[in-house]
């Protein structure tokens, strides 16, 4: 189906990126033969759509950055995907359509190094702009701690729309493949992310970040949960 012809209250929401569709279909290619391709994608966007009917309408369309290119429409688009392909599809490649759609921005960063402190310290001002952003949308509730030398930085989201829906919608098993690009991301800025809970295990989505040499990354071991979580001890 032509993207144009889904009906959905454009006003309030915002239909699902170019780089997301592609993800989508080419893994869609990938699972199912030529004939059932366009009926299979069909679906999805169906789904999509029967999603947005019963989902919140103040996360602010167009306007808010957090609904560009793997953000909150695009990881409704991606458990669109996972409900209708659920038999062929796994949380692993979920993950890595999240990945492919949200870290190509940071691998353009590749000269940032969080172990100097010229870094450490610009990577605070930019989530402490993020944080005055998100007041205005009332969408991601973020708190960011002041920035303190020598220590690694720390903020928290206490409300996160995507876990919100995972939980309306009963797809919090979904959560995980989600959430867990985030460590990467940290990792192409030589930099580690520290987190215990998210929104959608926990009552926030906790980030501490130090540089890959620091000593408190050592202290703090990452492993994997049995929901499929990346975590520290």
């Amino acid at each position: 189906m032509e993207d144009e012809k889904l009906t959905f209250d454009h006003t309030c929401h915002v239909l699902y990126s170019k780089a997301c569709k592609e993800q989508i279909q080419a893994k869609i290619a990938l699972h199912y033969p030529a004939e059932q391709r366009e009926a299979i994608w069909t679906q999805v966007q169906k789904q999509y759509v029967d999603f947005l009917k019963d989902w919140r309408t103040d996360l602010g369309g167009k306007k808010n950055f957090h609904n560009g290119t793997g953000g909150t429409y695009d990881c409704i688009a991606l458990m669109a995907y996972y409900v209708i392909c659920k038999s062929v599809t796994n949380l692993d490649e979920i993950e890595e359509m999240e990945g492919n759609l949200f870290l190509p921005a940071f691998r353009k960063l590749k000269f940032v190094n969080v172990n100097k402190p010229f870094f450490k310290r610009l990577l605070h001002f930019s989530f402490a702009t993020v944080g005055k952003k998100c007041l205005k949308w009332n969408d991601y509730k973020m708190n960011v701690a002041a920035y303190q030398k020598g220590k690694p930085i720390y903020y928290e989201f206490t409300e996160c729309p995507v876990a919100e829906f995972a939980k309306q919608f009963d797809l919090l098993e979904v959560m995980p493949a989600l959430c867990n690009p985030d460590y990467t991301t940290m990792e192409l800025l030589h930099a580690k992310l520290v987190r215990t809970t998210t929104c959608s295990n926990g009552s926030k989505c906790d980030y501490m970040i130090c540089g890959d040499e620091d000593e408190y990354c050592r202290q703090h071991p990452e492993y994997k949960d049995v929901q499929g979580y990346r975590r520290n001890k």
